[in-house]
């Protein structure tokens, strides 16, 4: 049986949003396993979801660079975000996503590849900029999208410079139609993308451990209800379907105009772009996600500091 301690129920009830006596309950039950926890705490519908990707803080900028058919998206990461307003800082984050475009996308390759700048690899480059600037950095994510034919288009939130933000987006778009009513649609939908994070195109290509995951909670629930089985197994389902057209791009109320599905914009949109059109992939980056910020402790800094 592991140890529940103050600083874990504290973490779970930061992520989580429910009651302390029912965060140590949740540890309890679970041996300390703060996912399992999580799915405990929704199952008894204390907890609505995991909080936990809005706990990130890993400063840094985001990058994009696409020439036509392929776009890459990269994060950088910096201790500080007055490192990311730095000039020095954005011309190599920038240019990290420059040579990307040359990659197969993935970290390994573009750290690898050469950083015509320096004339030394992306690793390297990133090395020496640390040794400049003074504050450690890292690459950290990239995701690279193409099609045989028709556009991929790319969204920067809150940009701080021409293809540099918080959060990007590509979206890449089959078709034979016209290019500049293709850009347009797409960026119409990465904008979505951006703000409704979706976890898959389509129903059918959304994570089946996520999936699976989702009806364990349901199923648990349908069993507090107290539903004869046949009962509970259709709450299951049902609540199942509303999951996946929650999660799915297509299925989602398009933003902009929420009277229609993305799946419904985009096929209004092959009017003007005079073909069918396809919604191949997306790929989201946010700055930080997923990265925990380790809390600082002022007082004890201060008072490490005065004992020399």
């Amino acid at each position: 049986m592991s140890t529940i301690t103050a600083a874990m129920v504290k973490e779970l009830r930061e992520m989580s949003g429910a009651g302390m006596m029912d965060c140590k309950k949740a540890l309890a039950e679970t041996d300390g396993d703060m996912e399992a926890a999580i799915d405990w705490l929704r199952a008894k519908g204390i907890a609505k979801a995991d909080k936990k990707s809005g706990r990130t803080a890993a400063e840094g900028l985001i990058g994009i660079a696409d020439s036509g058919n392929e776009a890459v998206v990269v994060e950088v990461n910096s201790e500080t975000d007055f490192v990311a307003r730095n000039d020095a800082f954005q011309e190599l984050v920038s240019g990290i996503a420059e040579v990307a475009l040359s990659t197969d996308g993935s970290v390994e390759k573009i750290a690898a590849a050469n950083y015509p700048k320096t004339g030394k690899s992306v690793e390297d480059s990133i090395k020496d900029a640390i040794g400049t600037i003074g504050e450690n950095m890292t690459l950290r994510r990239a995701a690279k999208l193409s099609v045989g034919n028709g556009v991929v288009a790319s969204y920067i939130h809150n940009a701080a410079a021409e293809g540099l933000g918080k959060l990007g987006v590509l979206v890449a778009l089959e078709s034979d139609g016209d290019k500049e009513a293709l850009k347009a649609i797409g960026r119409q939908v990465a904008m979505h993308v951006a703000a409704t994070s979706p976890l898959a195109v389509r129903a059918e290509e959304v994570d089946s451990a996520v999936a699976d995951r989702e009806r364990a909670v349901f199923l648990e629930q349908a069993k507090e209800s107290g539903k004869p089985a046949n009962i509970a197994e259709k709450m299951v389902e049902g609540r199942m379907r509303k999951f996946f057209q929650e999660v799915a791009l297509l299925s989602q109320a398009f933003v902009i105009n929420p009277d229609l599905t993305v799946e419904e914009a985009v096929k209004e949109a092959e009017k003007e772009a005079g073909a069918p059109i396809k919604v191949v992939s997306i790929a989201r980056l946010a700055l930080g996600e997923g990265v925990e910020k380790e809390e600082e402790d002022f007082a004890a800094e201060v008072a490490a500091t005065a004992k020399g």
